[in-house]
């Protein structure tokens, strides 16, 4: 045993230093935390953030030929009940002639066809479609039951979609994306 070392230093047992040294870096620890907290508390979304991650629409009172437009996550949602003869249009169109043959539906796999059905909320309710209303050339809101193939027409750059929301004309690259949706009643669509 050196002259400076202690008893319970030379048995390697704990002093109080080792206490000392423990306890600092435990409280440095919890210090630490409280200070970052904040910061990571912040980066969590808010409440109306959280309320908008999906959205209810009633659509009872939308008659075909009519449309709609609701917001979701900051976006304009179209809404169509479409008649007979704009389905019939639409299941007309030879997916080569399509400039998107792609269905970019989120509630199908990715390589779906952009057929009518797989644009449409699917069996039974082929006369429903809902799109994200954001022109797929530079995000500007087309207009509805308008351009060359009657369903929407963006002004600003001259692309025009059809009645199942697929780009025909114009510099879009892309058809109008279908959110992720489901009809919860007869009545009512829940997207997100």
């Amino acid at each position: 045993m050196s002259e400076h070392e202690t008893k319970s230093e030379a048995l390697g047992e704990p002093t109080r230093r080792d206490f000392l040294y423990l306890t600092t870096g435990m409280a440095a620890a919890v210090g630490a935390a409280a200070v970052a907290w904040p910061f990571i508390d912040q980066m969590r979304p808010d409440a109306s953030t959280l309320a908008l991650a999906s959205i209810e629409v009633d659509v009872s009172s939308i008659e075909p030929g009519m449309s709609v437009t609701a917001k979701w996550r900051g976006k304009p949602i179209f809404i169509r009940n479409r008649t007979a003869k704009e389905i019939e249009e639409a299941n007309a169109v030879a997916l080569a002639d399509l400039k998107d043959p792609v269905a970019r539906n989120a509630n199908l796999p990715p390589e779906a066809a952009a057929t009518d059905i797989d644009r449409s909320a699917g069996e039974g309710k082929e006369n429903w479609i809902v799109m994200i209303g954001s022109c797929t050339h530079l995000g500007c809101v087309p207009l509805g039951q308008a351009g060359d193939f009657g369903g929407w027409f963006c002004p600003c750059h001259g692309s025009h979609y059809d009645t199942a929301g697929r780009i025909r004309k114009g510099p879009a690259p892309e058809n109008l994306a279908v959110p992720t949706f489901s009809f919860i009643s007869d009545t009512v669509i829940k997207i997100g």
